[in-house]
């Protein structure tokens, strides 16, 4: 099956008696062992819901699917799918490769796991240097992104995949930027793959979930701390997960296409410094994007620089009518968030500013709003128009870092 099909009809559920094909929410914790044991599919116990529920499996069989991977393990966040890998993995003495950039969280967790004795190598975000890193280092992990957080450069999972497997690396890619539908990283080569199930899969801003596929042994090893960790996404989540990933190929296609014309308009708006966007023939990523994505589209995400700093950019970012400054991204609304004073806060202030992450940069994640409406309000926010805002909202401007 293709992605269209699958998003639709990769759960699998069908109920025989009822001629049911719409998968159900099991709420039940428990399930009776009426002198046997009941199993679930991959040979699992269907005892106890910390542990397992049919409708976390029928989201699980979609996932798998998704990403062409074995089997997955859907968790209640993408912060867990990063934990629980880290768990069974990593340990006093190994070593873990992570790129300069990345989602603050990923980079936060990644370096507290220090004082249990993990050794974190950084190493900047670009396929040469993760390669040289993974060369010299040898390390237990490498943990990267497809597209990286926030000023969307691309690395060649390919490459880096092979070079990891040579020196004995687990690969581990958060391929939640790209989703499954521009690239397969278990097929170009890598151990597993993570999401923010939060973000496009599920993309309605109203669930929160994590995701990790790979192959039958790993996720079989995996299983067993998601029990332990007690961190199984909620029967109700992953329902709602599944309802969302039904329409996960029109909408991102969708904001794909939004996004493409948006960065094309900011790269020639006079108040804009630079764009970041693979999409763009500008773009020193577009080659590798343009290799490893299919349908020609290049992610729903377009980061950009203005002239001014912090206090310029909450301005604009307050005149914002349409378009809704909060964190996160993935969602049926577009999204604007200040990089600098959010995710990225965790990285210190010389390495932002070599990786172009200043405080005049924004992150924009695009919704499917009519694309001439979210257009003329980045036209209205960069050219000082209040465009119906309360003038005390833009004078004040408080937009602190707890909100964005």
């Amino acid at each position: 099956m293709r992605g269209d099909t699958i998003v639709v009809h990769g759960h699998e559920y069908y109920d025989d008696i009822l001629g049911e094909f719409i998968p159900p929410l099991h709420l039940s914790v428990v399930y009776e062992q009426p002198g046997y044991t009941r199993y679930t599919d991959r040979g699992t116990e269907l005892k106890y819901g910390r542990e397992e529920n049919p409708t976390v499996r029928s989201l699980e069989k979609l996932l798998a699917k998704l990403e062409h991977g074995e089997d997955a393990l859907a968790v209640n966040s993408g912060m867990a799918a990063i934990a629980v890998v880290a768990h069974r993995f990593l340990g006093k003495g190994s070593s873990v490769l992570l790129p300069l950039e990345a989602y603050g969280s990923t980079i936060e967790f990644f370096e507290r796991l220090g004082n249990f004795g993990v050794r974190v190598v950084r190493v900047w975000p670009g396929t040469d240097e993760i390669i040289e890193a993974i060369q010299v280092h040898k390390p237990s992990m490498v943990f990267i992104e497809t597209i990286t957080n926030p000023t969307l450069k691309v690395i060649d999972v390919g490459e880096v995949a092979k070079v990891a497997r040579e020196v004995g690396s687990i690969l581990v890619v958060d391929n939640t930027f790209a989703t499954p539908l521009l690239v397969n990283p278990l097929v170009l080569g890598a151990r597993l793959v993570v999401h923010s199930l939060t973000k496009y899969i599920a993309g309605h801003n109203d669930v929160v979930g994590g995701a990790i596929v790979g192959s039958l042994q790993d996720i079989r090893s995996l299983w067993d701390w998601r029990r332990l960790l007690g961190v199984i996404i909620q029967p109700f989540e992953a329902y709602m997960v599944l309802r969302g990933a039904k329409t996960l190929v029109v909408r991102f296609e969708r904001a794909c296409r939004t996004a493409q014309a948006i960065a094309e308009f900011l790269s020639e708006h006079p108040r804009v410094e630079q764009v970041y966007y693979p999409g763009l023939p500008s773009s020193p990523y577009h080659e590798v994007a343009s290799r490893l994505f299919r349908k020609r589209l290049y992610g729903a995400v377009v980061s950009f620089t203005i002239h001014g700093g912090l206090e310029e950019v909450r301005k604009i970012v307050s005149r914002f009518k349409v378009i809704r400054p909060t964190p996160s991204l993935g969602a049926t609304e577009t999204l604007a968030t200040i990089p600098s004073i959010s995710a990225a806060r965790y990285i210190d202030p010389g390495t932002r500013k070599k990786l172009g992450i200043t405080d005049g940069l924004i992150r924009l994640s695009v919704g499917l709003e009519d694309p001439e409406d979210l257009i003329e309000d980045l036209d209205n926010a960069l050219n000082g128009r209040y465009y119906g805002v309360p003038e005390k909202r833009i004078k004040e401007a408080k937009i602190g870092a707890e909100t964005l």
